[in-house]
């Protein structure tokens, strides 16, 4: 299999530094700061980033499932939001919540939330995140 890369640079202190990310592909790269991680700024951040790889992750894992189901989704819409909070004087992701969407021919609404939920369990990155609670809402559309 194939090892993916990425690499972030900093300079300057936590609150008045700056940092750059790029992804090993070439297909991103950008800033990230204290603003952009703990106020809401324009640049990016390691939540948003993990955000968007669990949601790719995810709808790539519910196509596997379905396919094995021998489903065909013509849409799948996943939304990946990531909580960092205040813990104990740090900060911790403290929970995932995914919301997909989907548009799925011929699948019963059970089959539909029993499918999702493998994908959700199965997917690689859900696994690594193992130590995060993940909550998913999963509607046939």
């Amino acid at each position: 299999m194939i090892t993916r890369k990425s690499e972030a640079e900093w300079s300057g202190g936590l609150k008045d530094g700056v940092g750059r990310i790029k992804f090993g592909s070439g297909a991103y790269e950008g800033p990230y700061n204290f603003s952009s991680r703990f106020e809401g700024g324009a640049a990016t951040n390691p939540e948003e980033l993990l955000g968007a790889s669990h949601a790719g992750c995810f709808s790539m894992a519910f196509s596997l499932f379905l396919g094995m189901a021998n489903f065909t989704a013509t849409r799948i819409h996943t939304t990946a939001a990531v909580k960092l909070e205040q813990v104990n004087g740090g900060f911790d992701i403290t929970l995932i919540n995914l919301t997909v969407e989907a548009s799925i021919p011929g699948i019963s609404e059970a089959q539909f939330q029993e499918l999702a939920k493998q994908a959700k369990d199965n997917c690689p990155i859900s696994k690594a995140l193992g130590a995060v609670p993940i909550h998913m809402t999963a509607k046939l559309v």
